[in-house]
């Protein structure tokens, strides 16, 4: 039976504030864990006026410090921003008062500033058409080509990280978190060195990855559990999840593939009343593809009050398409088409609503419907 799991990007809504989007997670990572949810994970956001998750770290050990039960872990830490040790350090001492729950989920954001700088030069590639595979939208591919040109997105790089810093390799540091964990580490002249804490943790690493490039490679390489983005990059899903099953090699973690399938979900008690509470989702994801940084989360009404361009209507047309809205049944049955075109063995929701009961309400229902009520470990 496929699990369900839980990714939070502790969303501030409009008129609200940081802390109430904090209070919101811990209280979240409570009902999630009655629900019966298997992991809880929150995301890295920076320079985000409406998202609160900018420390993954921090907020894993204050969730986990709430919680029981659950796992709790990071979707995903941008290394980009981080050396391997910094990392290793953090999340060994989150493990250390809360040995055997905690998910280390790494990705390659921040480490692509110099991709992102020749698609800004570069005229975007002519897009792949929508198609649908077995009832599983894949629509046609965003272009980040202008987002790359944006103001905001020159800054991640100035504040995230010291001036003259370079990014190693992703798969390098990887590697180099992995034998530090281990207590294997050995710098290049053969010095060891030994994270406290860190070396020895009970972390679960994972590879988090939008397309068939490098995170899926480096996930199936080394036999990691890896998590593919259908809800922020719907088109290269089903790429990522072939990338990554073709490369993989049995490990002391795993002996066969595991993937993890993300989606963006809201559930109500009927159809109406769900796309109702969604409707605000288009003008948040037009906030951070204009560049602007995500907004606080509109109201409902806000949201009906926003004139929309068809420039407006095209930069959001992917994720509005591949939005799982509706009552407990008719979301489920979507999902489970995601879940058997990509063959996930689990999957990754994530629900953002204005008011924080919708939002837990969303969950609570659809864990009830998930499998008959099981929403599996």
């Amino acid at each position: 039976m496929t699990s369900l799991s839980i990714l939070d990007l502790a969303p501030v809504p409009s008129g609200g504030t940081p802390g109430d989007a904090l209070r919101n997670t811990l209280d979240l990572a409570r009902r999630a864990e009655e629900f019966g949810y298997r992991r809880y994970w929150v995301a890295e956001h920076h320079l985000a006026p409406g998202v609160a998750s900018a420390a993954p770290a921090v907020l894993i050990a204050l969730v986990a410090a709430a919680t029981s039960t659950i796992r709790v872990g990071s979707g995903a830490v941008q290394l980009g921003h981080q050396t391997a040790l910094s990392v290793v350090e953090q999340f060994g001492l989150v493990d250390a008062l809360h040995p055997g729950r905690v998910d280390l989920g790494l990705g390659r954001s921040g480490q692509r500033k110099a991709e992102f700088a020749e698609l800004a030069k570069k005229a975007p590639p002519p897009p792949k058409p929508a198609r649908v595979v077995d009832g599983l939208l894949i629509p046609e591919a965003f272009s980040f080509a202008a987002l790359a040109k944006s103001p905001l997105f020159s800054l991640y790089g100035v504040l995230l990280q010291q001036p003259g810093a370079e990014s190693p390799d992703f798969a390098d540091q990887v590697d180099e978190i992995a034998a530090l964990l281990a207590g294997t580490y050995r710098s290049p002249e053969g010095v060891a060195a030994h994270a406290t804490p860190g070396e020895g943790a009970d972390l679960r690493l994972w590879i988090l990855g939008s397309s068939g490039g490098q995170s899926a490679q480096v996930a199936g390489e080394r036999g990691l559990p890896f998590a593919a983005n259908y809800h922020v990059s719907p088109s290269g899903v089903l790429d990522a999840a072939e990338a990554y099953r073709e490369a993989f090699k049995p490990s002391e973690v795993l002996a066969e593939p595991y993937l993890v399938v993300s989606a963006d979900v809201v559930v109500a008690e009927d159809d109406e009343t769900a796309r109702e509470l969604a409707s605000p989702y288009g003008l948040w994801v037009r906030s951070i593809r204009t560049g602007a940084g995500a907004i606080p989360f509109p109201t409902p009404a806000e949201a009906a009050a926003h004139e929309w361009t068809e420039e407006d209507r095209a930069l959001v047309a992917d994720r509005l398409a591949t939005q799982f809205v509706g009552s407990p049944r008719t979301v489920a049955e979507r999902l489970r088409v995601l879940r058997d075109v990509t063959g996930a063995d689990e999957l990754l929701v994530t629900t953002i609503t204005h008011d924080h009961a919708d939002r837990v309400r969303s969950y609570e229902l659809l864990a009830a419907e998930w499998e008959g009520g099981a929403v599996t470990r």
